[in-house]
């Protein structure tokens, strides 16, 4: 069944898990922490851990599923696009419009099931299933290279590495408008959008740090081809920035001005492309780098800004 709970008065340093199970009888205490754990409950639209002490006014809101709900994550044939492979790591060049992970509404069809079906061992790899051997994040339209962990190490490492940015990671962008400048900064915090939670935006209260380094590669009538260097890993980071500064994403319908959500767009997906992405190899700790090049629907999108004149 949804929830949809507003936390009480009484409710105050009650943990989450402990909420969760006394909503449903059928909902044992390790079941909540299981659906929590795995993304299907949220409070204020965010991830929590099982032990986290609600206040007033929290909003809890997510899925508990019937009894007889197998909750697993199932393996499926999926092709992937594999750039490198051994023992330790998978590195794959993502396709636009796949999920990485599986969550309420996308259960199938994720990057983790095509893993879980190539190499069934990763099932182990990492605390939630369903993000087994998940290192980092692209967006679903997002394009590109992602590492994936197959061992326990190899998953601990990487995000120790990607905690502490020693990660090189590079994307390219079509943006709209037309920058004077060759190359620049933004450094403007990002956090939850103070109204649409399941956004993000420039928020200077809440807000964690967050540092994108670009350079123009292109410049065309209407648009320009970036390259954006990620200094830190924020949800949406490269989307809220060039939005943030009135160079929105061509093809992004979330940040992007009122006035252009509703208009057809030249391409159906935000115009970013993961290129190149650079790490230490979490056994032998020799520096890796891969790049990818750019997808057919980027390329053809380039070649329509070509003939604008």
């Amino acid at each position: 069944m949804k929830i949809n709970i507003k936390i009480s008065e009484d409710l105050k340093n009650v943990r989450l898990d402990a909420v969760i199970s006394n909503l449903n009888k059928a909902c044992s205490r390790n079941l909540a922490v299981k659906l929590i754990n795995k993304g299907l409950i949220f409070v204020n639209n965010e991830n929590k851990k099982p032990g986290f002490k609600l206040k007033p006014n929290d909003i809890i809101t997510g899925i508990i599923p019937d009894p007889d709900y197998d909750i697993a994550v199932i393996p499926e044939n999926i092709r992937l696009d594999i750039q490198f492979e051994d023992d330790h790591i998978i590195v794959i060049n993502k396709k636009a419009g796949m999920v990485v992970h599986p969550a309420p509404g996308n259960l199938s069809g994720t990057l983790v099931n095509a893993l879980l079906f190539h190499e069934p061992g990763i099932k182990e790899v990492g605390q939630d299933p369903f993000r087994s051997g998940i290192v980092h994040r692209l967006d679903k339209d997002t394009s590109g290279l992602m590492v994936a962990a197959k061992t326990k190490k190899a998953l601990d490492f990487l995000q120790k590495e990607f905690k502490y940015r020693r990660v090189l990671k590079k994307y390219l962008a079509l943006i709209s408008g037309y920058i004077s400048e060759n190359k620049g900064e933004i450094n403007l915090p990002i956090g939850r959008h103070p109204v649409k939670r399941k956004l993000m935006a420039i928020n200077y209260e809440k807000g964690k740090p967050a540092r994108t380094c670009w350079k123009i590669i292109k410049r065309f009538k209407t648009a320009c081809l970036v390259e954006a260097l990620l200094k830190t890993g924020r949800t949406h980071q490269i989307r809220v920035h060039f939005y943030a500064i009135d160079y929105p994403l061509i093809g992004d319908l979330v940040y992007q001005p009122r006035r252009y959500r509703k208009k057809k767009s030249i391409t159906p997906r935000q115009m970013l492309h993961s290129q190149k992405l650079a790490f230490r190899h979490p056994y032998s700790g020799k520096k890796m780098q891969f790049e990818a090049d750019l997808p057919q629907d980027f390329l053809k999108t380039i070649s329509q800004l070509e003939s604008l004149k």
